[in-house]
């Protein structure tokens, strides 16, 4: 994920808040435990509600938990974890498509078989063959291009996808199955077929 300039410094920010306030004893991050540098940053985002600066009060516990006086702690709220998990979540903001790496290959998947695929991923770990390996951030950061959904998949994903349609065509439609044996020349056959 590429994040540039005041935003990207207010995400690297609240990173560094999150990963610090999980191995945080009492959930505040101290003065000490962050960079001079990001200190300013994270007073920015407790102006936007993004983070809780402690107050008089909480300094003065803090200060009596750890022995020494607290002049400052932070903490995020819950709008800053959630705006920080959708952040990360997010497929980066006006990326050119890049071209597929050595051994992938370009993959076109119409509506129908772009939501196959996604009902697939989503069913992940419950099924008994689970999507190959990145197969999920792939589909999660594709990107749409006029009716079609452009992916760059290696084989192992290319089978997964095969499989998704399969499974698919158990209860509901073959049109998946068949158009991509017939594009990309990858069927899921059961073994003993």
């Amino acid at each position: 994920m590429w994040i540039h300039g005041r935003k990207g410094l207010l995400i690297g920010a609240l990173r560094v808040l999150r990963d610090h306030e999980e191995v945080a004893e009492h959930g505040w991050v101290l003065f000490g435990g962050l960079r001079p540098d990001h200190h300013k940053t994270v007073e920015t985002a407790a102006g936007q509600g993004l983070v809780e600066l402690a107050d008089r009060d909480m300094r003065a516990e803090l200060s009596a938990y750890e022995g020494r006086p607290v002049a400052w702690a932070a903490r995020l709220t819950g709008h800053g974890r959630d705006g920080l998990a959708y952040t990360e979540a997010s497929p980066a903001p006006n990326r050119r498509p890049d071209g597929p790496v050595d051994g992938e290959q370009v993959v076109e998947l119409r509506r129908s078989e772009m939501d196959a695929l996604r009902l697939y991923v989503h069913l992940g770990a419950r099924l008994r063959k689970p999507p190959a390996d990145g197969l999920e951030e792939k589909v999660r950061t594709t990107r749409r291009l006029g009716n079609l959904w452009i992916l760059h998949l290696n084989e192992e994903q290319i089978e997964s996808v095969a499989y998704a349609f399969y499974v698919r065509s158990v209860g509901g439609s073959t049109a998946e199955a068949n158009r991509f044996g017939r594009e990309h020349g990858v069927t899921f056959r059961p073994s003993g077929r």
